[in-house]
């Protein structure tokens, strides 16, 4: 009877509650889904221009490029020119501090350029940089 008992009160105490370890878990994953910025990327590789006054900055939230063959991508997708505006207007209501960085290649038109900077400009994003790299201009 007694070993019985003893063998009781063991299994007993073999059980762990996995409960404050579950909500700890959940508290954090929380903590770092809120905490995370979101960062879209334009999704191609461009070759920057040099620039000897070039600063360091923190990433704007929106990476938009401008390739040599004068395409434009945003959050990883070929983009139209008149696509832009709508697109950030939407991103913008989400995050109402939102910037934008413009990564145009060596070889795009200025033009185009100056085309898709008015129409972030245009849909209320006031952020708005040009990616450039460090070098002797």
């Amino acid at each position: 009877m007694r070993q019985r008992l003893n063998l009781e009160m063991l299994e007993q105490d073999a059980d762990i509650d996995m409960t404050p370890m579950l909500d700890i878990v959940f508290i954090m994953l929380i903590f770092f889904i809120v905490s995370t910025s979101f960062i879209r990327e334009a999704g191609v590789e461009i070759e920057r221009p040099v620039s000897a006054t070039s600063e360091v900055k923190e990433s704007q939230g929106v990476m938009l490029a401008i390739t040599a063959e004068d395409e434009i991508w945003l959050d990883r997708q070929p983009v139209d020119l008149r696509m832009i505006r709508p697109t950030l207007e939407r991103l913008k209501v989400e995050q109402p501090d939102l910037g934008v960085m413009i990564q145009a290649d060596t070889n795009a038109r200025t033009g185009l350029l100056v085309k898709v900077m008015d129409q972030v400009k245009l849909s209320g994003i006031e952020q708005v940089a040009v990616a450039t790299r460090e070098g002797a201009g």
